[in-house]
C-alpha cells in the first residue's frame, strides 16, 4: 500500500495543476514573510505590467501576439526558416509533415538549456552572430536540415532513434561550433540527454513507432490517439510528456519508483502525502508542450485549454521580476554567488515565477479588455515577459545576465 501511496503522489506532481497549485502556496507563503530567502512587493506588479505591456505593443503593435514556442526562434532576420525548408519538402500528408515538426521541436527544446554568456552560433546565411536560445534554436534546426539527426541520407528532415542513441558531445560540438574561445555551457548533458531520449524512444514502439520506425515525432501518433474526437487539452500534452518521456531526464528525485524530472525539495511546501517538501516545475517539458501545439494544429488536432499550462519557470521571466522588484533578495550578497539549481533558493525563486506570471497575466489582460481564451498565457510570456526580462537583463548588466546566478548542467533552464 505503501508503494502505491507514493506512486500515486508521483503521478499527482508530473501535471501542471501541480506546478500552478505548489507555486501559488509559494506566493502565499512569501507575501506572509515566511520565505528564507525573497520577499514579494505585489505594490511593483503594475509598473512591471507597464513594461510588459510597451514590449507587447513594440513588437505586435496590432496585439495579434503567437504563441511562446520554439517556433519563434526559427524566424531569422524576418525569415521563417523551417516554412521555408517545408515548403520545399514533399511531404505525403499532414501527418508526415507533422511528424517532422515534433522531431525538430522534440531535439531543439530539448537542446535548449541556457547557453551561457560567452556562446554565438553565425548564421550561413546572415553572417549574424546569434547567441543565447535563439542561437540553439538555429544551430539545431541548421543539423535537423542537413540530416545530422536523420540515418536515412534520402529523407534528411527526420529524426531517428538509432541516430540519437548514438549522438556524442563532440558531434554536437561541431554542430554548435563550439570551441576553446566559444564555449557552451552544459555539452555533455545536452549530448547525453539526446542519447536518452534516442534508447527510450527505441524500446516504445508502441509509442514512438505506431506510424513508422522509431523516432520522437512519433509522439505526434500518440497524441492523435489519445485525443478525444480530434482533439486534446494542453495540459494532457504536458500529462503525456511527463510520463512518456519522463526517464531520460538526469537522475534526480524519484517517488515510488517515478522520476519526477524537474522536481526539487522545498521545506516550506508542505502535504500530507509522499510528495511532502516536492516543488514541481517541469519547465522544458511545458516549453515543449507549447511548442508542440502548433504541429498538432497543422495535423489537423485541436488544442483545447491552452492556459491549463503554466509560465515558464526559467531565468528570463525570473529575472523580469527580479529586475522590477518585485522579488527581492533577503540576503543581496546572494546575487554575487552562482547558486545549484536544486538549492532552496533557486527552487523559492522559480516558483514565485511562476505564481507571478499567473498576476501579472491578468493585469494584462484586465488593461487591454481580453480573457484567457483571447490572451492566454502563453501569448503573455511571448508579448511578452520573456523579452522583458531579456531587456531589462540588457540594461542592468553589461552581458545581459541573470540577476541570480545558477549552476545549469544544461537540462533544466
Amino acid at each position: 500500500m505503501h508503494a502505491t501511496n507514493d506512486r500515486t503522489a508521483a503521478f499527482d506532481l508530473l501535471s501542471a495543476a501541480a506546478v500552478r497549485d505548489r507555486a501559488h502556496r509559494m506566493l502565499a507563503l512569501g507575501l506572509d514573510g515566511r520565505l528564507a530567502h525573497f520577499t514579494v512587493d505585489l505594490g511593483k506588479l503594475d509598473a512591471t505590467a507597464d513594461l510588459v505591456l510597451a514590449t507587447t505593443r513594440q513588437a505586435y503593435p496590432s496585439l495579434d501576439v503567437p504563441f511562446h514556442s520554439r517556433w519563434r526562434h526559427f524566424v531569422v532576420a524576418g525569415a521563417d526558416r523551417f516554412a521555408a525548408i517545408a515548403a520545399a519538402a514533399r511531404w505525403p500528408d499532414a501527418a508526415a509533415r507533422a511528424r517532422a515538426a515534433f522531431d525538430l521541436a522534440i531535439i531543439s527544446v530539448f537542446l535548449d538549456a541556457g547557453a551561457g554568456t560567452d556562446w554565438r552560433y553565425t548564421d550561413a546565411i546572415t553572417g549574424t552572430a546569434i547567441g543565447r536560445s535563439e542561437g540553439l534554436a538555429l544551430a539545431s534546426l541548421d543539423m535537423f536540415a542537413r540530416g545530422a539527426f536523420s540515418a536515412n541520407p534520402s529523407d534528411p528532415f527526420r529524426v531517428d532513434v538509432a541516430v540519437l542513441a548514438q549522438m556524442t558531445a563532440q558531434q554536437l560540438s561541431d554542430g554548435f561550433q563550439v570551441s576553446a574561445n566559444n564555449p557552451l555551457v552544459g555539452l555533455p548533458g545536452r549530448a547525453a540527454l539526446l542519447r536518452a531520449l534516442g534508447q527510450l524512444a527505441a524500446g516504445r514502439e508502441g509509442v514512438f513507432a505506431r506510424a513508422d520506425t522509431a523516432r520522437p515525432g512519433g509522439l505526434f501518433d500518440h497524441l492523435e490517439a489519445v485525443a478525444d474526437r480530434g482533439a486534446i487539452a494542453a495540459a494532457e500534452i504536458l500529462s503525456e510528456l511527463l510520463h512518456e518521456l519522463g526517464p531520460i531526464w538526469p537522475s534526480r528525485l524519484t517517488l515510488g519508483g517515478i522520476a519526477l524530472g524537474d522536481c526539487w525539495r522545498h521545506s516550506a511546501i508542505t502535504s500530507a502525502d509522499a510528495s511532502n517538501g516536492l516543488m514541481p516545475l517541469h519547465k522544458l517539458s511545458q516549453w515543449l508542450a507549447y511548442s508542440l501545439i502548433e504541429p498538432l494544429q497543422g495535423g489537423g488536432i485541436t488544442v483545447t485549454g491552452i492556459d491549463g499550462l503554466t509560465g515558464l519557470a526559467e531565468y528570463r521571466n525570473g529575472g523580469l521580476f527580479v529586475d522590477a522588484g518585485v522579488l527581492m533578495l533577503r540576503d543581496p550578497a546572494q546575487a554575487a554567488v552562482a547558486h545549484d539549481v536544486g538549492s532552496e533558493l533557486v527552487v523559492e525563486w522559480r516558483a514565485l515565477t511562476v505564481a507571478l506570471l499567473d498576476r501579472l497575466a491578468g493585469i494584462i489582460r484586465a488593461r487591454l479588455g481580453m480573457d484567457a481564451t483571447t490572451l492566454p498565457l502563453a501569448k503573455v510570456l511571448e508579448g511578452g515577459t520573456w523579452a522583458t526580462g531579456r531587456a531589462l537583463a540588457r540594461a542592468r548588466r553589461a552581458d545581459a545576465s541573470p540577476p541570480i546566478k545558477v549552476v545549469s548542467d544544461g537540462t533544466v533552464f
